[in-house]
């Protein structure tokens, strides 16, 4: 069975994510098969400092994410290695939650310039948005 739920408590769900990043949370990409969710990550390939707040109030069941800074390739990255997922964490390195990357168009939760991370090639955030919806 499946539920449906009013906006405002959509919105809200939402909402706690950014409360929950605080400021200056980070969003780091790996590469690889996502692990079981906060479990252990992958191959870091470059890490974004996020905006504070990291988004503004939900609308309509979707909170848009604030674009960070452009970053660069971690040292060991390697060369075009594919960014397959992103993991969010407090500033402290709490774990928040775990999302979908994809090259812009992609309809993934995160989209990049580009998923070929190589280290100190610049890598872009395109697009970024989580959706609470009904079915």
């Amino acid at each position: 069975m499946t539920i449906g739920m009013a906006t405002t408590l959509r919105n809200s769900r939402l909402d706690a994510i950014t409360t929950a990043a605080g400021s200056a949370a980070l969003l780091t990409l790996y590469s690889g098969v996502r692990p079981a969710t906060g479990g252990t990550a992958t191959t870091a390939l470059a890490t974004f400092t996020m905006a504070s707040p990291f988004a503004a109030a939900a609308s309509g069941g979707v909170l848009t994410i604030t674009l960070p800074s452009a970053t660069t390739g971690l040292a060991g990255a390697g060369a075009g290695t594919a960014a397959t997922w992103a993991r969010l964490t407090t500033s402290g390195a709490a774990f928040v939650m775990d999302m979908s990357v994809t090259a812009t168009g992609g309809g993934g939760d995160i989209q990049l310039n580009t998923t070929t991370i190589s280290t100190g090639v610049a890598v872009s955030m395109t697009s970024a948005s989580l959706t609470d919806g009904n079915p």
